[in-house]
């Protein structure tokens, strides 16, 4: 099943928006004076104001119909189940996300969620994970984020994230710090997140004198460490395009792919209409140690914002996570893009300057619509909704 990805006119839009403003002005004005307002002119307030709330908030209902929603990066059709099952109960956003990351941290997904894969240059397997919670209200926590990065001995990277957010100030824990954290907060710990599959693949690669890995402009340049910088110029093999393109040869790097890494990043509307989003991921197989990708970074990998939507993103998170992406397509879809559109400037953005990356986001509105956008590769993403079956897999091409 496809859905009609949604667009907001521009007069609409640009009515709903003068209307809310002069609700808002209105209602500052009320507050300011209603002690001196007599009972008529307090009517006539209420009155001239009601309208006006019923046509923007009119403009902008969800049918119950549409209610819940799950959004998945991938085919990972376990997760998604999950998740739905949890909202689908009557669990909340949050916690039906924490359900299907945690469920694809359990499976493996792909070898790039959860522990046992994607080793780093150590033979090491770490996580990463966020989650985020998109309600902005008066009454409740507002754009509340939890993440930890290179977490070691904990296998549980969404749990671990939910528990920064809830119980801590911060937004984002790492290394073996954040694993303490986990642990003395109830989590399963130390264990080795390494299996016989990631240490088999990691030992080929030390075989293989450590190529491709991701160091530059050190030597040795063609065998493992210990390493050291050398001078250049200008970094071998990039040069700048007379269009300001950053082109680079990839020959000799680790291409970034649905299976040398990847992140599940979810987006879930729950039945009150709340949306939360999170991502798990072990990060980029041979990364150096103490890498940290787009994974736990609140804008790059994923984002929400309720009354406006979400985005979900995967690639290769060192590039994307300079541009933000989620953050701009949330944005995007704010200012009246409609998800396509915004899914698509998102990803052109990055393909400006960096025209061989891999990438692909997923765009969700408020209204439960969705679209993505790729760039380099064939991108599959997943959804659930009250008006299918099962799971449902949409394919998008570059």
């Amino acid at each position: 099943m496809s859905w009609k990805v949604f667009s907001y006119p521009n007069q609409n839009l640009q009515i709903g928006l003068l209307l809310m403003r002069f609700r808002d002005l209105g209602q500052q004005w009320y507050n300011l004076h209603h002690q001196s307002i007599s009972m008529p002119a307090k009517s006539f307030v209420i009155i001239f104001l009601l309208p006006l709330f019923s046509v923007v908030v009119g403009h902008e209902t969800v049918q119950s119909e549409e209610y819940p929603l799950v959004v998945s990066t991938w085919p990972f059709i376990e997760a998604v189940r999950a998740a739905w099952k949890a909202v689908d109960g009557g669990s909340s956003a949050v916690d039906a996300v924490v359900e299907g990351c945690s469920t694809c941290e359990e499976l493996r997904c792909d070898g790039t969620v959860g522990p046992g894969g994607s080793p780093d240059e150590n033979g090491e397997t770490t996580i990463d994970a966020l989650i985020m919670d998109g309600v902005a209200t008066n009454y409740h926590l507002t754009m509340e984020v939890g993440a930890v990065a290179a977490m070691r001995y904990v296998t549980d990277g969404i749990q671990a994230a939910k528990l920064v957010m809830r119980h801590t100030e911060h937004t984002l824990l790492v290394g073996e710090k954040a694993s303490e954290f986990a642990i003395s907060m109830g989590l399963p710990g130390p264990t080795n997140l390494s299996s016989p599959e990631s240490l088999e693949k990691w030992t080929k690669w030390k075989d293989g004198r450590c190529q491709p890995n991701f160091r530059k402009n050190v030597s040795p340049a063609n065998s493992c460490g210990p390493y050291s910088p050398t001078h250049y110029l200008q970094h071998p093999g990039e040069t700048c395009s007379s269009t300001g393109h950053i082109l680079t040869s990839n020959s000799g790097l680790p291409r970034v792919g649905l299976h040398s890494h990847d992140t599940i990043s979810m987006a879930v509307i729950d039945r009150m209409g709340h949306i939360a989003v999170g991502t798990s991921t072990n990060g980029a197989t041979f990364k150096i140690p103490g890498r940290v990708g787009d994974g736990p970074i609140a804008g790059s990998s994923a984002y929400a914002v309720e009354e406006v939507g979400a985005c979900c993103a995967t690639g290769d998170g060192d590039i994307m996570m300079r541009f933000l992406p989620c953050y701009q397509v949330v944005e995007s879809m704010r200012l009246g893009m409609d998800p396509k559109l915004a899914a698509n400037d998102a990803i052109a953005r990055i393909a400006k300057k960096f025209p061989d990356f891999l990438g692909a986001v997923v765009a969700l509105n408020k209204k439960g619509e969705h679209a993505g956008a790729c760039h380099g590769w064939t991108f599959k993403y997943s959804v659930r909704s009250p008006a299918m079956k099962d799971v449902e897999v949409f394919t998008v091409l570059p």
